[in-house]
């Protein structure tokens, strides 16, 4: 799970990213309503936004190249 980002293209990360988001705000609002069945999801979810962001960010430096 850790380094399924990795074969991903910057437009895939970006898409990635906002799916992310979608999902962690669900978890949140399922939080806050008292039934969310894994809490730990919560924390993998951040971890994978986090994950994302640094790839996007290793395009936008030049340390990773996109694949031609």
């Amino acid at each position: 799970m850790k380094n399924s980002f990795n074969d991903l293209t910057l437009d895939e990360l970006k898409a990635k990213k906002e799916e992310l988001h979608k999902q962690l705000l669900d978890l949140r609002m399922g939080r806050v309503l008292g039934h969310l069945d894994n809490p730990l999801a919560l924390r993998t979810t951040r971890r994978s936004i986090a994950r994302v962001n640094t790839l996007i960010r290793e395009y936008e430096l030049g340390i990773r190249k996109a694949a031609k």
